[in-house]
């Protein structure tokens, strides 16, 4: 069995080397750190800097020494917060989404909660953007709305836990714009099946919209692709009940002014055949 040498019974000169070594390299560590004689302040200063200069990367390492040096105090908690708004200006959602993850377990009676929760929410919220604004230039499927759902329950928190935080009103309002798009993202996959002549698949996620998101304009076509479903599928009694619940919830709705025309033209037009 490997039995370590103590360093005495080494012979001189190696013994030298390996401490000039050691010291080498425990000076390069030293001077690499210059904030190693800086305050919490200073790094607190510093790091805003950096902010300001956007140098988010810079600022997110002064933001994790003053956690470190700072723990246990609000400051910390500060630069924890900070440190997930640099992380999503740096374009790192996911690491930005842990922070705040982290900060809400280990703080839930910081006043900045609120806060941590509306920033959550706009992190989710901006990274699924890109996901919706990339879904009208591809072919039409299955999409992950995860990140979009997450971002809708974070503003949840913010209106309902905190409704008289400053962050309030934005989080209603980003609220039903996520409802709305979710709403639009499942009306958008029902017309891309039933061109493709999918009409039971069109069907369902015509369906889905309209159990899941009440009172947005988008559900009238959502009927409208379940009736011209059902027509294709030759089911005129559901077809004739959808109707009836079209002309209940949108009497004024385009459909019934263009009911009459060809398949040539009409409403054929509106799913873009």
């Amino acid at each position: 069995m490997f039995r370590r040498l103590p360093l005495s019974s080494l012979p001189r000169s190696l013994f030298l080397l390996i401490l000039v070594i050691y010291l080498f390299i425990s000076g390069c560590a030293n001077d690499n750190d210059l904030t190693s004689g800086w305050s919490t302040d200073k790094l607190y200063a510093q790091a805003k800097e950096e902010m300001e200069n956007r140098s988010y990367e810079k600022a997110i390492g002064y933001y994790e020494k003053l956690e470190g040096r700072a723990a246990g105090t609000t400051l910390a908690q500060q630069a924890q917060i900070e440190k997930a708004f640099a992380q999503y200006k740096n374009s790192e959602p996911a690491l930005a989404v842990s922070t705040l993850d982290r900060f809400i377990k280990l703080n839930p009676s910081s006043p900045a909660l609120d806060y941590a929760y509306y920033l959550r929410g706009v992190v989710n919220f901006n990274d699924d953007l890109g996901f919706f604004s990339r879904y009208f230039n591809q072919d039409l499927s299955e999409r992950d709305q995860k990140a979009a759902k997450q971002s809708f329950e974070s503003f949840k928190e913010v209106v309902t836990r905190f409704p008289d935080s400053k962050y309030a009103p934005d989080a209603s309002m980003r609220m039903r714009f996520i409802i709305n798009t979710l709403a639009k993202s499942e009306v958008i996959v029902a017309k891309y099946y039933y061109r493709k002549g999918a009409y039971v698949a069109a069907i369902n996620r015509a369906k889905s919209a309209i159990s899941d998101y009440q009172d947005v304009p988008i559900i009238e076509e959502a009927l409208i692709i379940m009736i011209k479903s059902y027509s294709e599928l030759g089911l005129d009694q559901l077809k004739e009940d959808t109707v009836r619940v079209l002309q209940q919830s949108y009497p004024n709705s385009e459909y019934f002014g263009k009911k009459q025309e060809s398949k040539s033209g009409g409403w054929k037009s509106w799913f873009g055949k």
